[in-house]
């Protein structure tokens, strides 16, 4: 046995999934069964990866000049012309629906000077054209306008199209890779992440909400603290009674990793048998002065109350196919890790996340979560525009995420001393846990593949 299935094993008070899963109501699908612990993966993590200039240039180079990584969602683009600008390390690129069917990426710079040539989307462009001196670009790229041609006979039009970077499609997303050597978008994401979402598939979604909030710490260090139940005994500690923090699983396949938490079961950490009715309760984060969600009755878990109402509220846009889905995918966590900062989660929970430095600066990130809601048969809903909060805004200023604002105020207040204090610690590694940060192991170990580096 893996040493890490066998960490888990021993856990003290465990329940396993896999037991908790031979108690639902519904049938359960084969793929929330599957499991592939990690085998190894660092413990000792250089705290210079996070604080060093010179491994952030590193990164710059090795990873997000060549590798895939989520832009935009394809409902942001819904009509040809319309663009959005994505940003990623000092670096810009502008994604163009160029075809009912088709989008490309552009580098963002104008040819002649090097202005950017989109400070930010725009719909129905029929032309993207620069603002200094008017030199203008088709939406395909090619070459339209160049003022003044008589004084630039050195240009020739047909090696003067934008510069591209690749794209990629999966699950309703846009991905792009500014190499254009790199391995195929399906190389990369492989058959067995499409395969995990066959049942749930984001493609027939539509972006309900998307909020972004710039934070004082490395892009590193806000994703990690997105990859594991670990923290919530101590971060979050009134959902204790209604989730299963300690008993989670986690898995790890080439580049994606998944982990599994179980809501409407007690954490194995309180001294304490909590109530039906109070596991629910903090299963929804309920406050004290607030009146019950629901009232749980006697003979009814608050796991199934739960997966009843997940099924009505769904029922709307699935049909009677919510029937067919099992508890465990109405109620509890399946949070994945795409390599190297996209985190879709499974069945159908809204969230996604996505990190990303902010610019050049290595002590500041980008968090960003959208919820991405299923619809009625029919035309899809619009996408909903981003919601941009400072770096001192609450996350409570954006009521479209509802009680999980709440939650992300706990995780982001650690987050700018963790910076800090990785900046003043006299020890020189931070140190993993053999099972319960498996999904940062695994981040770690494939990303230093990707810069080259033990």
């Amino acid at each position: 046995m893996a040493n890490a299935e066998k960490t888990a094993d021993e856990r003290p008070g465990w329940l396993s999934y896999k037991a908790l899963l031979d108690t639902d109501t519904h049938p359960v699908p084969e793929v929330l069964r599957r499991s592939n612990p990690i085998n190894s993966g660092p413990s000792e993590i250089p705290v210079d990866r996070y604080i060093s200039r010179d491994f952030f240039d590193l990164e710059v180079e090795k990873l997000w000049k060549r590798v895939w990584q989520m832009a935009c969602r394809e409902e942001d683009l819904p009509n040809v012309g319309d663009n959005i600008v994505y940003d990623i390390a000092g670096m810009s690129f502008f994604v163009v629906r160029t075809a009912p069917d088709t989008f490309k990426a552009f580098y963002n710079a104008c040819l002649h000077r090097g202005r950017l040539l989109r400070e930010s989307g725009s719909l129905r462009a029929t032309e993207f054209r620069c603002p200094f001196h008017g030199f203008a670009w088709n939406i395909d790229g090619t070459l339209k306008h160049v003022p003044c041609q008589w004084d630039f006979p050195h240009i020739r039009p047909a090696e003067w199209s934008l510069p591209e970077a690749k794209v990629g499609r999966w699950g309703g997303f846009v991905f792009i890779n500014p190499d254009q050597q790199a391995e195929s978008f399906d190389d990369f994401i492989g058959p067995e992440l499409t395969d995990q979402f066959q049942r749930w598939p984001l493609e027939r979604r539509y972006k309900q909400a998307h909020v972004a909030k710039i934070l004082r710490c490395n892009w590193k260090v806000a994703q990690e603290a997105f990859m594991e139940a670990f923290h919530v005994v101590a971060t979050h500690p009134q959902l204790l009674a209604g989730i299963g923090d300690a008993n989670s699983q986690y898995d790890v396949w080439g580049n994606f990793s998944r982990a599994i938490t179980a809501n409407g079961t007690p954490s194995p950490h309180l001294s304490w048998k909590p109530t039906e009715q109070e596991m629910f309760d903090a299963m929804v984060d309920r406050r004290l002065d607030e009146p019950p969600v629901a009232k749980i009755g006697s003979g009814l878990t608050a796991r199934a109350v739960a997966a009843m109402g997940g099924r009505e509220m769904l029922r709307p846009a699935l049909g009677t196919h919510v029937d067919e889905l099992s508890d465990a995918e109405l109620v509890d966590s399946f949070y994945y890790t795409v390599f190297p900062n996209f985190h879709p989660w499974g069945a159908y929970n809204r969230i996604v996340y996505r990190f990303r430095p902010n610019g050049t600066d290595v002590d500041q990130s980008i968090m960003e979560c959208m919820y991405l809601s299923p619809y009625p048969a029919g035309e899809k809903p619009p996408s909903a525009p981003i919601h941009m909060l400072g770096p001192d805004d609450d996350w409570c200023e954006a009521p479209e995420l509802g009680f999980l604002a709440r939650v992300f105020n706990q995780d982001t207040f650690n987050l700018p001393k963790l910076q800090l204090g990785l900046r003043a610690a006299k020890k020189r590694t931070v140190t993993l846990a053999n099972y319960q940060e498996t999904k940062i192991r695994a981040f770690h170990q494939t990303l230093s593949r990707w810069l080259e580096i033990d």
